[in-house]
């Protein structure tokens, strides 16, 4: 069965808008936003200027198949961190050594993008309240690896918020997170986060650079 659904969100400014209100009734004491590259940050931006918080950069991206660089089955984190499905693996017959070397190639982009848009620090999360942002989720490879990566930080409590999410990823993320915000959750089949979205289009660097320049750094 296929449910078709109407575009959500104007845009991720729009997302993010939407995304800091609800952000905001938690009340936090002492936040710090941390968003993906590089959708997230435009999402990410609205939600720290509304809180009042410094915005921080989880790098990471996703591991590619073997054969086809398009499709995804893992994430690889800044520090060398990764998830990999395993149920994929198995269905797929890739081992664990090849997902190790996939990890390892992937890691120079993510290095790139860190020494770009900036590196996130322990100092800059540890025993604070982190809200984790992206703009979807779509099997939420990324966000897995974004949220090892920030535990390794010892936040006082994670917080994960998106715009948008199909229902089946909602159900594994939560469980990950002290407290999970999604606006949206979704039974579309075949599943888009753009289609929740009036305007979208690949972000660039020089697009994530100059959002940058508006708010405060962690």
């Amino acid at each position: 069965m296929f449910w078709a659904e109407r575009a959500v969100f104007d845009d991720r400014a729009h997302a993010g808008r939407r995304l800091a209100e609800r952000v905001a009734e938690l009340e936090l004491a002492d936040p710090v936003v941390v968003a993906i590259p590089r959708g997230g940050v435009a999402v990410g931006v609205e939600v720290a200027q509304k809180l009042g918080a410094p915005l921080g950069i989880a790098a990471v991206r996703k591991i590619p198949l073997p054969w086809n660089p398009e499709a995804g089955y893992g994430a690889v984190a800044v520090d060398g961190t990764f998830f990999a499905d395993e149920r994929v693996m198995r269905q797929l017959g890739i081992s664990r050594e090849e997902t190790e070397r996939l990890a390892q190639r992937v890691q120079a982009e993510v290095q790139r993008r860190a020494q770009r848009f900036g590196k996130l620090s322990r100092e800059a999360v540890a025993e604070r309240e982190c809200v984790l942002v992206d703009d979807g989720l779509a099997a939420g490879y990324s966000m897995r690896a974004a949220i090892l990566l920030v535990r390794k930080m010892n936040p006082r409590k994670l917080i994960v918020a998106v715009p948008v999410s199909p229902k089946h990823t909602a159900q594994e993320i939560a469980p990950m997170a002290d407290e999970f915000i999604c606006l949206h959750i979704s039974e579309a089949m075949p599943f888009a986060v753009a289609s929740f979205y009036r305007e979208w289009h690949d972000m660039t660097d020089a697009e994530v650079l100059q959002l940058l320049d508006n708010v405060a750094r962690a």
